[in-house]
């Protein structure tokens, strides 16, 4: 009778009631949930953005690793050749050097002829200047003594002793030239002979 009296207290409008505070009870679960399934919706769709920024830094790296490693070859292609031609100048430097010094010593030699062909080459202008003078002194008295018909004897006298002076003076001069045409031809068999030794 309990049960029956209990039941029967519940009006349509006290059910209609109970209805409607579940129905309300289930919208606010509703919402809730959709509240809660929008949320992840827009943390997937962030993350999905983040995901695609992560996969495109990844791709930017992958891309700048492999620059970096193409870099990488090439230097270490470059530095593989440099090194090959500073093995090359080397081994040219060690075939150069006894070039060099046999150039070296040939420098010397021709420096110290040609030391001796300018001593002879001096001395041989310094003749030219003293046979000048010479000769100028012969002309200036020719000048001098044209005018000087009264003194004939002693004008021609004093030319004739000019005249052996230039005379002997040429004598010395051929001798100094045939001195040094020797001089001269023994430079040249001695080079000749070197030339023919390095040969």
């Amino acid at each position: 009778m309990t049960d029956e009296t209990t039941t029967g207290t519940i009006t349509p409008e006290l059910r209609i009631k109970e209805l409607e505070e579940a129905l309300r009870q289930e919208t606010e679960r509703v919402l809730k949930v959709y509240d809660a399934f929008s949320a992840q919706e827009q943390e997937i769709t962030t993350l999905k953005a983040e995901i695609e920024v992560l996969e495109k830094e990844i791709v930017d790296r992958e891309i700048e690793k492999e620059g970096i490693e193409a870099l990488l070859t090439e230097k270490d292609n470059r530095l593989r050749e440099i090194e090959m031609r500073g093995a090359k100048a080397g081994k040219q430097v060690e075939f150069l050097e006894p070039e060099l010094e046999k150039m070296e010593e040939k420098y010397i030699r021709e420096k110290n002829r040609l030391a001796k062909v300018f001593g002879i080459s001096e001395e041989l202008d310094n003749d030219l200047r003293l046979a000048v003078t010479e000769l100028k002194a012969r002309d200036d008295w020719y000048v001098d003594h044209m005018a000087l018909f009264e003194d004939l004897n002693k004008a021609i006298k004093d030319r004739y002793t000019m005249i052996e002076k230039a005379v002997e003076a040429e004598r010395q001069s051929q001798h100094m030239q045939r001195a040094i045409e020797e001089r001269m031809a023994e430079a040249i068999e001695a080079r000749a002979a070197e030339l023919a030794e390095e040969e």
